[in-house]
């Protein structure tokens, strides 16, 4: 990974955006909650160190081999996508509304027409919950749609969130990748 931002840094980075990374051919579109003020400083989704999100996607087998956050570009390559639900960075999540959160869930839903992944995994439950009006989703496939999008929900992979630890990320991530058919893990 590249030089980890400043204190400084992280502190002008609030309000920023991360680029979306999205492409033909997606077999599933990540979307986290909103980047981290750490994750807009350095420029790279999930780039907070203790983010469980890389090793997760590596150990489940999304990728063929640990990626850092600075290699968050080629995902597409690998038919993976990676947005937000709010696109500006927050020291917290807790900082978003929920009309922020449903403002954000038409924009992804706009995006995911256009790009047309298999599935969309939602990485935070209670976001989507707010987001999308469905207080009793958990873990795993839903019964939605976003337009031909199979929705999933993966618990959130920050290293604050202690629900899950890193197993039982590891195995809700296999379970998509498996349903997703993501070439990747035919060669695991």
């Amino acid at each position: 990974m590249s030089e980890r931002p400043t204190s400084a840094q992280i502190a002008a980075a609030r309000g920023r955006t991360i680029r979306d990374v999205v492409g033909p051919g997606m077999r599933v579109l990540l979307v986290g909650i909103n980047p981290s003020l750490y994750s807009a400083a350095a420029g790279h989704h999930f780039a907070r160190p203790g983010n469980r999100f890389w090793k997760a996607l590596d150990a489940s087998g999304f990728t063929e081999r640990l990626l850092s956050p600075d290699e968050d570009a080629t995902l597409a390559e690998r038919g993976l996508g990676l947005t937000n639900l709010v696109a500006r960075a927050t020291a917290s999540a807790a900082e978003l509304n929920a009309d922020e959160l449903r403002r954000g869930a038409r924009r992804l839903e706009r995006l995911v027409r256009k790009h047309e992944p298999a599935f969309v995994a939602f990485l935070g439950i209670g976001a989507y919950r707010t987001a999308f009006g469905r207080p009793g989703a958990s873990v795993g496939p839903q019964p939605d749609r976003i337009g031909t999008a199979g929705v999933w929900l993966l618990p959130n992979p920050s290293g604050l969130n202690a629900h899950h630890q890193l197993p039982e990320l590891t195995a809700a991530f296999r379970r998509l990748c498996l349903a997703a058919r993501v070439p990747s893990i035919t060669s695991r």
